[in-house]
Protein backbone atom coordinates (compact mmCIF):
# COMPACT_ATOMS: atom_id res chain seq x y z
CA UNK A 1 0.00 0.00 0.00
CA UNK A 2 1.61 3.45 -0.88
CA UNK A 3 2.79 5.61 2.02
CA UNK A 4 -0.16 8.42 0.70
CA UNK A 5 -2.63 5.63 0.86
CA UNK A 6 -1.29 4.40 4.02
CA UNK A 7 -1.28 7.86 5.73
CA UNK A 8 -5.26 8.54 4.41
CA UNK A 9 -6.79 5.43 6.07
CA UNK A 10 -4.99 5.98 9.32
CA UNK A 11 -6.24 9.57 9.37
CA UNK A 12 -9.65 8.05 8.82
CA UNK A 13 -9.27 5.50 11.13
CA UNK A 14 -8.69 7.68 14.04
CA UNK A 15 -11.33 10.17 13.05
CA UNK A 16 -13.20 6.90 13.57
CA UNK A 17 -12.20 6.07 16.55
CA UNK A 18 -12.31 9.64 18.77
CA UNK A 19 -16.03 9.96 17.50
CA UNK A 20 -16.86 6.30 18.38
CA UNK A 21 -14.90 7.21 22.24
CA UNK A 22 -17.06 10.32 21.94
CA UNK A 23 -20.52 8.68 21.41
CA UNK A 24 -19.51 6.10 23.91
CA UNK A 25 -18.91 8.64 26.52
CA UNK A 26 -22.15 10.73 25.80
CA UNK A 27 -24.26 8.10 26.52
CA UNK A 28 -21.64 6.98 30.03
CA UNK A 29 -22.62 10.41 31.37
CA UNK A 30 -25.98 10.33 30.64
CA UNK A 31 -26.39 6.95 32.33
CA UNK A 32 -24.64 8.83 35.51
CA UNK A 33 -21.64 6.67 34.76
CA UNK A 34 -17.99 7.90 36.13
CA UNK A 35 -19.47 11.23 37.31
CA UNK A 36 -16.22 12.10 38.93
CA UNK A 37 -14.59 12.60 35.78
CA UNK A 38 -16.21 15.75 35.26
CA UNK A 39 -14.39 16.77 38.24
CA UNK A 40 -15.47 20.75 38.66
CA UNK A 41 -14.95 22.22 35.24
CA UNK A 42 -12.70 22.63 32.54
CA UNK A 43 -10.75 24.93 30.47
CA UNK A 44 -11.69 25.59 26.76
CA UNK A 45 -8.90 26.01 24.23
CA UNK A 46 -9.72 27.89 21.18
CA UNK A 47 -7.90 28.94 17.50
CA UNK A 48 -10.21 30.38 14.66
CA UNK A 49 -13.40 31.30 15.41
CA UNK A 50 -14.78 31.94 11.74
CA UNK A 51 -17.74 31.18 9.44
CA UNK A 52 -16.62 27.78 7.31
CA UNK A 53 -14.85 28.32 3.77
CA UNK A 54 -14.60 24.83 2.31
CA UNK A 55 -11.60 24.15 1.04
CA UNK A 56 -10.24 20.74 -0.68
CA UNK A 57 -7.01 20.34 1.87
CA UNK A 58 -7.85 21.82 5.18
CA UNK A 59 -4.51 20.74 7.66
CA UNK A 60 -5.69 23.20 10.29
CA UNK A 61 -9.50 22.23 10.22
CA UNK A 62 -9.22 21.25 13.70
CA UNK A 63 -8.02 24.62 14.94
CA UNK A 64 -11.15 26.07 13.16
CA UNK A 65 -14.50 26.08 14.55
CA UNK A 66 -17.69 28.48 13.66
CA UNK A 67 -19.32 31.36 15.82
CA UNK A 68 -22.73 29.21 15.49
CA UNK A 69 -20.82 26.28 17.14
CA UNK A 70 -19.02 28.56 20.05
CA UNK A 71 -22.59 29.83 20.53
CA UNK A 72 -23.91 25.95 20.91
CA UNK A 73 -21.46 25.32 23.49
CA UNK A 74 -21.54 28.03 25.55
CA UNK A 75 -25.59 27.42 25.56
CA UNK A 76 -25.06 23.59 26.41
CA UNK A 77 -22.86 24.35 29.15
CA UNK A 78 -25.10 27.09 30.83
CA UNK A 79 -27.97 24.51 30.48
CA UNK A 80 -25.71 22.39 32.15
CA UNK A 81 -25.16 24.54 35.00
CA UNK A 82 -21.83 25.84 34.36
CA UNK A 83 -20.75 29.12 35.78
CA UNK A 84 -18.22 31.22 33.39
CA UNK A 85 -15.02 32.97 34.97
CA UNK A 86 -12.13 34.53 33.78
CA UNK A 87 -9.00 32.23 33.83
CA UNK A 88 -7.06 34.14 35.85
CA UNK A 89 -10.06 33.83 38.75
CA UNK A 90 -9.78 30.38 38.34
CA UNK A 91 -7.63 29.60 40.94
CA UNK A 92 -10.03 31.43 43.83
CA UNK A 93 -13.11 30.01 42.62
CA UNK A 94 -12.07 26.76 42.63
CA UNK A 95 -10.53 27.20 46.21
CA UNK A 96 -14.19 27.48 47.61
CA UNK A 97 -16.14 25.40 44.85
CA UNK A 98 -19.03 23.55 46.58
CA UNK A 99 -18.78 19.69 45.57
CA UNK A 100 -21.97 20.46 42.99
CA UNK A 101 -20.09 23.54 41.24
CA UNK A 102 -18.78 23.40 37.78
CA UNK A 103 -17.30 26.43 36.17
CA UNK A 104 -15.68 26.84 32.64
CA UNK A 105 -13.24 29.28 31.36
CA UNK A 106 -12.67 29.64 27.49
CA UNK A 107 -9.27 30.78 25.90
CA UNK A 108 -8.05 31.44 22.44
CA UNK A 109 -4.74 30.77 21.63
CA UNK A 110 -2.51 32.89 18.89
CA UNK A 111 -4.49 36.12 18.92
CA UNK A 112 -6.34 35.59 15.23
CA UNK A 113 -8.14 38.68 14.54
CA UNK A 114 -11.04 36.65 13.30
CA UNK A 115 -11.27 36.28 17.65
CA UNK A 116 -12.37 39.57 17.38
CA UNK A 117 -14.40 39.81 14.65
CA UNK A 118 -16.07 36.17 15.13
CA UNK A 119 -15.68 34.97 18.83
CA UNK A 120 -15.93 38.25 20.83
CA UNK A 121 -19.71 38.99 19.52
CA UNK A 122 -20.67 35.24 20.95
CA UNK A 123 -18.96 36.04 24.53
CA UNK A 124 -20.49 39.34 24.96
CA UNK A 125 -23.66 38.25 23.99
CA UNK A 126 -23.65 35.56 26.28
CA UNK A 127 -21.64 37.21 29.10
CA UNK A 128 -18.74 34.57 29.27
CA UNK A 129 -14.87 36.04 30.07
CA UNK A 130 -12.35 35.22 27.51
CA UNK A 131 -9.05 34.86 27.55
CA UNK A 132 -6.52 35.98 24.10
CA UNK A 133 -3.08 34.48 24.67
CA UNK A 134 -0.57 37.37 22.42
CA UNK A 135 2.46 35.67 20.92
CA UNK A 136 4.16 39.01 20.50
CA UNK A 137 6.24 37.73 17.29
CA UNK A 138 2.78 37.67 15.88
CA UNK A 139 1.38 40.57 16.53
CA UNK A 140 4.38 42.68 16.01
CA UNK A 141 4.43 40.91 12.62
CA UNK A 142 8.54 39.60 13.20
CA UNK A 143 7.36 36.02 12.79
CA UNK A 144 5.53 33.78 10.55
CA UNK A 145 3.29 31.02 11.42
CA UNK A 146 4.79 28.04 9.64
CA UNK A 147 1.18 26.17 9.60
CA UNK A 148 -0.72 28.93 7.71
CA UNK A 149 2.57 29.69 5.59
CA UNK A 150 2.68 25.79 4.46
CA UNK A 151 -1.16 25.37 4.03
CA UNK A 152 -1.15 27.92 1.73
CA UNK A 153 2.11 26.76 -0.31
CA UNK A 154 1.01 23.12 -0.60
CA UNK A 155 -2.40 24.20 -2.05
CA UNK A 156 -0.63 25.93 -4.76
CA UNK A 157 1.82 23.61 -5.41
CA UNK A 158 1.47 20.12 -8.06
CA UNK A 159 4.93 18.89 -6.10
CA UNK A 160 7.23 20.07 -4.38
CA UNK A 161 11.04 19.52 -3.75
CA UNK A 162 12.80 19.93 0.00
CA UNK A 163 15.65 18.71 1.83
CA UNK A 164 14.37 16.90 4.43
CA UNK A 165 18.23 16.43 5.63
CA UNK A 166 19.35 13.48 3.91
CA UNK A 167 18.75 15.14 0.33
CA UNK A 168 16.37 16.76 -1.78
CA UNK A 169 13.07 14.56 -2.39
CA UNK A 170 10.61 15.25 -4.45
CA UNK A 171 7.00 15.05 -2.95
CA UNK A 172 3.51 14.71 -5.02
CA UNK A 173 0.71 17.18 -4.16
CA UNK A 174 -1.97 16.06 -7.16
CA UNK A 175 -4.20 15.11 -4.37
CA UNK A 176 -5.60 16.66 -0.55
CA UNK A 177 -4.49 13.04 0.34
CA UNK A 178 -0.89 14.08 -1.20
CA UNK A 179 -0.91 17.41 0.29
CA UNK A 180 -1.49 16.27 3.74
CA UNK A 181 1.31 13.59 3.39
CA UNK A 182 3.20 16.25 2.90
CA UNK A 183 1.85 18.76 5.25
CA UNK A 184 2.63 15.97 7.44
CA UNK A 185 6.19 15.37 6.85
CA UNK A 186 6.95 19.37 7.20
CA UNK A 187 5.13 19.37 10.49
CA UNK A 188 7.54 16.53 11.87
CA UNK A 189 10.39 18.57 10.06
CA UNK A 190 9.80 21.37 12.41
CA UNK A 191 9.26 19.74 15.61
CA UNK A 192 11.59 17.02 14.89
CA UNK A 193 15.12 18.82 15.66
CA UNK A 194 15.82 21.90 18.58
CA UNK A 195 16.34 24.16 16.47
CA UNK A 196 12.86 24.98 15.15
CA UNK A 197 13.52 28.09 14.14
CA UNK A 198 15.64 27.21 11.19
CA UNK A 199 13.15 25.01 10.33
CA UNK A 200 10.83 27.45 10.06
CA UNK A 201 13.14 29.49 7.85
CA UNK A 202 13.54 27.25 5.72
CA UNK A 203 9.76 26.74 5.06
CA UNK A 204 9.57 30.55 4.52
CA UNK A 205 12.25 30.57 1.75
CA UNK A 206 10.45 27.85 -0.03
CA UNK A 207 7.37 29.90 0.23
CA UNK A 208 8.87 33.05 -0.93
CA UNK A 209 10.34 31.45 -3.98
CA UNK A 210 7.03 30.18 -4.30
CA UNK A 211 5.28 33.63 -4.12
CA UNK A 212 4.32 33.64 -1.16
CA UNK A 213 5.02 35.75 1.56
CA UNK A 214 4.91 34.48 4.83
CA UNK A 215 4.17 37.98 6.82
CA UNK A 216 1.73 39.23 4.91
CA UNK A 217 -0.57 35.84 5.71
CA UNK A 218 0.50 37.02 9.61
CA UNK A 219 -0.71 40.35 8.83
CA UNK A 220 -3.79 39.09 7.47
CA UNK A 221 -4.62 36.51 9.90
CA UNK A 222 -3.09 37.81 13.50
CA UNK A 223 -4.74 41.00 16.14
CA UNK A 224 -2.05 43.86 16.01
CA UNK A 225 -0.76 45.05 18.75
CA UNK A 226 -3.63 49.02 18.47
CA UNK A 227 -6.05 45.62 17.73
CA UNK A 228 -5.28 43.82 20.86
CA UNK A 229 -5.15 47.39 23.11
CA UNK A 230 -8.71 48.11 21.45
CA UNK A 231 -9.91 44.26 22.51
CA UNK A 232 -8.57 44.32 26.03
CA UNK A 233 -11.03 47.46 26.41
CA UNK A 234 -14.00 44.69 26.59
CA UNK A 235 -14.41 44.34 29.95
CA UNK A 236 -14.75 40.26 29.60
CA UNK A 237 -11.20 40.32 27.53
CA UNK A 238 -8.16 39.69 28.62
CA UNK A 239 -4.98 39.25 27.02
CA UNK A 240 -2.47 36.58 28.49
CA UNK A 241 1.20 35.56 27.27
CA UNK A 242 2.24 33.03 24.75
CA UNK A 243 6.00 33.60 24.09
CA UNK A 244 7.56 35.94 20.90
CA UNK A 245 8.34 32.91 18.84
CA UNK A 246 5.80 30.53 19.21
CA UNK A 247 8.29 27.76 19.63
CA UNK A 248 8.52 24.82 21.58
CA UNK A 249 9.86 26.06 24.87
CA UNK A 250 11.07 22.26 25.87
CA UNK A 251 13.52 22.35 23.02
CA UNK A 252 14.98 25.47 23.60
CA UNK A 253 17.78 26.17 26.31
CA UNK A 254 17.12 27.61 30.14
CA UNK A 255 17.65 31.28 29.30
CA UNK A 256 15.95 31.26 26.09
CA UNK A 257 13.06 29.44 27.25
CA UNK A 258 13.11 32.15 30.22
CA UNK A 259 13.29 35.06 28.27
CA UNK A 260 10.65 33.77 25.45
CA UNK A 261 8.03 33.72 28.67
CA UNK A 262 9.13 37.10 30.09
CA UNK A 263 9.23 39.25 26.91
CA UNK A 264 5.89 38.29 26.01
CA UNK A 265 4.72 38.96 29.30
CA UNK A 266 6.41 42.17 28.72
CA UNK A 267 4.94 43.18 25.83
CA UNK A 268 1.52 42.63 26.32
CA UNK A 269 2.30 44.75 29.67
CA UNK A 270 3.43 47.77 27.37
CA UNK A 271 0.53 47.46 25.30
CA UNK A 272 -2.63 47.58 27.59
CA UNK A 273 -0.60 48.72 30.96
CA UNK A 274 -1.23 45.16 32.84
CA UNK A 275 1.15 42.84 33.50
CA UNK A 276 -0.60 39.19 32.39
CA UNK A 277 -0.52 36.77 34.71
CA UNK A 278 -1.66 34.01 32.69
CA UNK A 279 0.49 31.95 30.62
CA UNK A 280 -0.03 29.07 27.38
CA UNK A 281 2.64 27.06 26.16
CA UNK A 282 3.36 27.05 22.67
CA UNK A 283 1.78 23.73 21.74
CA UNK A 284 1.20 22.99 24.65
CA UNK A 285 1.93 18.89 25.03
CA UNK A 286 3.99 16.31 26.60
CA UNK A 287 7.05 16.97 23.88
CA UNK A 288 6.70 20.54 24.11
CA UNK A 289 6.41 21.47 27.94
CA UNK A 290 8.38 20.14 30.38
CA UNK A 291 8.18 20.35 34.64
CA UNK A 292 11.32 22.99 33.60
CA UNK A 293 8.49 25.29 32.28
CA UNK A 294 6.17 24.84 34.86
CA UNK A 295 8.66 26.28 37.40
CA UNK A 296 10.04 28.60 35.00
CA UNK A 297 6.54 30.40 34.47
CA UNK A 298 5.84 30.25 38.52
CA UNK A 299 8.87 31.83 39.07
CA UNK A 300 7.99 34.46 36.58
CA UNK A 301 4.97 35.41 38.26
CA UNK A 302 2.18 33.52 36.30
CA UNK A 303 -0.06 32.52 38.27
CA UNK A 304 -2.02 30.38 35.68
CA UNK A 305 -0.52 28.47 32.71
CA UNK A 306 -1.98 26.13 30.85
CA UNK A 307 -0.88 23.17 28.18
CA UNK A 308 -2.74 21.61 25.82
CA UNK A 309 -2.88 18.40 27.65
CA UNK A 310 -6.92 16.81 27.77
CA UNK A 311 -8.26 16.83 31.38
CA UNK A 312 -10.98 18.21 33.37
CA UNK A 313 -10.37 20.49 36.29
CA UNK A 314 -10.73 19.44 39.99
CA UNK A 315 -9.60 21.67 43.32
CA UNK A 316 -6.70 18.97 43.04
CA UNK A 317 -5.72 20.23 39.82
CA UNK A 318 -4.55 23.24 41.28
CA UNK A 319 -1.76 22.44 43.43
CA UNK A 320 0.10 22.98 39.98
CA UNK A 321 -1.39 25.89 38.80
CA UNK A 322 1.23 26.26 36.29
CA UNK A 323 0.76 22.91 34.59
CA UNK A 324 -3.47 23.32 34.22
CA UNK A 325 -4.75 20.80 30.96
CA UNK A 326 -7.28 22.22 28.59
CA UNK A 327 -10.12 20.96 26.77
CA UNK A 328 -9.64 21.52 22.83
CA UNK A 329 -12.86 22.33 20.73
CA UNK A 330 -12.19 20.57 18.04
CA UNK A 331 -13.24 22.02 14.27
CA UNK A 332 -13.66 18.27 13.13
CA UNK A 333 -16.06 17.65 16.01
CA UNK A 334 -18.64 20.55 15.54
CA UNK A 335 -21.56 19.10 17.56
CA UNK A 336 -23.34 19.72 20.76
CA UNK A 337 -23.22 16.14 22.04
CA UNK A 338 -19.45 16.11 21.83
CA UNK A 339 -19.19 19.39 23.45
CA UNK A 340 -21.39 17.07 26.52
CA UNK A 341 -19.40 14.25 25.84
CA UNK A 342 -15.95 16.69 26.17
CA UNK A 343 -16.76 18.21 29.36
CA UNK A 344 -18.17 14.72 31.09
CA UNK A 345 -14.15 14.28 31.03
CA UNK A 346 -15.15 10.34 30.38
CA UNK A 347 -12.56 10.05 27.13
CA UNK A 348 -9.81 11.64 29.25
CA UNK A 349 -10.27 8.88 31.98
CA UNK A 350 -10.80 6.23 29.37
CA UNK A 351 -7.47 7.54 27.91
CA UNK A 352 -5.16 7.21 30.96
CA UNK A 353 -6.32 3.25 31.58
Amino acid sequence: MPSTLRSAVRQRLRHAVITGGLEFARLAGRAGLMTSARGNGAIFTLHHVRPKAVQAFEPNAHLEITPAFLDEAIVHLAEEGYQFVALHDLPARMAIARPEERFAAFTLDDGYRNNALHAQPVFTRHKVPFTVFVAGGFACRTHSIWWETLTELLRGLAHIEFDFGAGPVVLPLASPFQKQAAFNRFAAFVHAGSDEASAIARLDEIAARNGIDPLLITERLVLREPELKSLALNPLATLGAHTISHRALARLPDDEARREMRDSADRVEAMIGRRPDTFAYPYGDDAAVSPREHRLAAELGFRVAVTTLPGTLSQASFDRPTALPRISLNGLYQKRKYVEALASGIPFRLMRR
